[in-house]
């Protein structure tokens, strides 16, 4: 069975529109959302591409009042299914060596180190994690950690119909 991970830039498509909405939006359509995580920093990260976007009107009011609320629908709110994972201080102490190995800043770093994480328990019960990002160098970082990668912004709804029906 595949989960899915997403970076704040993957993320933010499902609330702003932008090339790879469609994509994102298929998986909202069709996985659980007991299989989709982040970060709670990424859902954040995402109100703030929200106002960032209305505050120099690529949004209107409106759109931002609905998205915002979406967000927290779906992501924030405690008693949605899609899961937000804390930063405790050991996930952050051990992401330090990603930055330099990979060159990517600290922030993506704890990314992509939660999300090998998470990774490692699912191979244990024969499951797979796919990271879900559009910023290029993290997907490169992931990719060479071993982590299936899936960019929204390039990468075909086909492949997430294959994965879909693998469940």
């Amino acid at each position: 069975m595949y989960y899915f991970y997403f970076d704040a830039s993957a993320l933010a498509k499902r609330y702003t529109d932008e090339i790879g909405s469609d994509e994102v939006d298929f998986l909202f359509a069709n996985i659980p959302l007991e299989r989709m995580q982040c970060l709670i920093l990424g859902a954040v990260e995402v109100l703030w591409i929200c106002i960032r976007k209305r505050n120099d009107g690529r949004i209107t009011h409106s759109h931002f009042t609905q998205a915002t609320g979406y967000l927290e629908q779906e992501v924030i709110n405690s008693s949605s299914d899609f899961k937000t994972i804390s930063i405790p201080d050991n996930l952050i102490l051990n992401s330090m060596s990603l930055i330099e190995s990979h060159s990517i800043n600290s922030v993506d770093a704890i990314v992509l180190r939660s999300a090998l994480d998470i990774a490692a328990e699912l191979r244990s019960t024969g499951n797979r994690l796919v990271f879900v990002a559009s910023d290029q160098r993290l997907l490169r970082a992931a990719q060479t950690e071993g982590l299936l990668v899936f960019n929204p912004e390039i990468d075909s709804q086909q492949t997430l119909t294959d994965w879909i029906s693998h469940i």
